[in-house]
């Protein structure tokens, strides 16, 4: 083999190792990137979900002069969205923004997979009441049960 065919063949196989070095480094910085935007799009779903449920849950509050109890509150949100003439009506507009169609029933989960349920307490021993509502899949909440001033407060602001 003559020194001209050694290095063409060289040349091919160095070119060959290139492209496939070249597309594992483009590869390995573009897939974590894209896994995080993924999160962070998927955390942003979450919490508008938790702020619609936070404004259901101000809306039953101010029809019926009180939250939901803690046993079977989410519950009694779910039927007061389904029965109530003006949620009923203005549904798809209040909460419109995580849903393609208003859907109830689903604004009590989370939209992040294995879709957990949120967690609803109230405390009523204080004056004004003061609930709790957390998503079970990572820390974000809204309000608190010791402090009034974080009454419909997001702890993510």
């Amino acid at each position: 083999m003559d020194i001209d065919s050694r290095n063409k063949i060289l040349t091919i196989v160095l070119g060959i190792v290139i492209l496939g070095l070249s597309y594992w480094l483009y590869d390995s910085l573009v897939t974590p990137y894209q896994e995080v935007k993924e999160r962070e799009a998927m955390t942003e779903k979450v919490r508008q979900r938790l702020v619609d449920a936070k404004d259901a849950l101000i809306q039953y509050q101010t029809r019926k002069d009180t939250f939901p109890p803690t046993e079977g509150g989410l519950d009694s949100l779910v039927n007061f969205l389904k029965t109530d003439s003006l949620m009923i009506a203005m549904g798809d507009s209040l909460f419109g923004t995580t849903f393609d169609v208003f859907n109830p029933d689903s604004l009590v989960y989370s939209p992040r997979p294995p879709f957990p349920r949120f967690e609803y307490t109230l405390n009523d021993t204080l004056r004004p009441q003061i609930y709790l509502l957390e998503d079970p899949g990572s820390d974000d909440s809204i309000g608190s049960l010791e402090r009034t001033t974080m009454r419909n407060a997001p702890n993510w602001n």
